[in-house]
């Protein structure tokens, strides 16, 4: 069976978005396969949109990372599918949902796309995270490192460690193993940030299932939030990854987060399955 699919990317961060095929289940291996740089066509997540299944939203989509995971959010994913979408409903506007929850896009007339992406929640059960009590600041043994973490929820788990610098910050071996910890049942994406100002940070992140990625939409989130609850940061804040610039537009408690960045289309193709 083929699947025509659209290769698209968010500041590196790439994806296939595909409709899901009527007659077949796309398995965890498929994924997998399809997901390898060398042998298949190589991406982070697959995105696959669906039938709308709440009134007031044009389209349900669901995350896959590379290693064949469902996932419940991804912030540089909904950019892509909110332009794709808007681009085949001739709109500026759409209104989205997938696993972890509703999300507004808006095409900017400069070609970005920016994204409600609802309001940061550090409730530890909603990551989950075990803690006895929700905190700013949690002590995390990882092999021989004590670390001091902050965990928060953008509709999948995030955990963000502040370094002076993320050019020697040891994203390859801590990544994976506060990915991993037990204290996060399901996992978690990490984020490594070094405040260069109140305006101005830089970023690595560890995504959950896929490794060090160009850039991460719900990272970028997740790393603002907690640097405003840390009084760190101003309610706009540019993100530099190492696939480019976010901006970041959070007024604190009570108000929902914005993410805005470009959305690009690279190919259009088909894939057997």
């Amino acid at each position: 069976m083929h699947v025509a699919f659209t290769k698209m990317h968010g500041l590196g961060n790439d994806f296939i978005v595909f409709d899901a095929p009527a007659a077949a289940v796309i398995s965890a291996a498929t994924i997998h396969r399809l997901a390898d740089r060398r042998t298949g066509i190589g991406f982070d997540q697959a995105l696959m949109l669906q039938p709308s299944r709440r009134a007031g939203t044009d389209v349900f989509y669901r995350i896959f990372n590379a290693d064949g995971s469902e996932v419940e959010q991804c912030g540089n994913g909904a950019r892509c599918v909110g332009q794709l979408v808007a681009g085949r409903l001739s709109r500026s506007e759409v209104f989205m949902d997938c696993p972890g929850g509703q999300v507004a896009a808006q095409l900017r007339s400069d070609g970005k796309v920016s994204v409600d992406m609802g309001e940061p929640n550090f409730d530890p059960a909603a990551l989950p995270f075990t803690a006895s009590v929700e905190a700013d600041v949690y002590a995390l043994q990882a092999g021989d490192s004590e670390l001091a973490i902050s965990a928060v929820s953008m509709g999948n788990p995030h955990a963000v460690i502040l370094v002076p610098s993320v050019a020697t910050a040891a994203v390859d071996t801590i990544g994976p193993a506060v990915e991993n910890h037990p204290r996060f049942p399901n996992r978690a994406n990490v984020g490594f940030m070094e405040v260069v100002n109140r305006r101005h940070i830089r970023l690595r992140v560890f995504e959950r299932g896929v490794g060090e990625t160009q850039a991460c939409g719900t990272g970028a989130c997740a790393a603002v939030a907690v640097g405003r609850r840390l009084g760190l940061l101003d309610s706009e804040v540019d993100v530099d990854a190492p696939g480019g610039s976010m901006l970041i537009r959070w007024e604190g408690p009570g108000s929902h987060l914005w993410l805005t960045g470009p959305a690009v289309r690279v190919f259009e193709g088909t894939v057997e399955i």
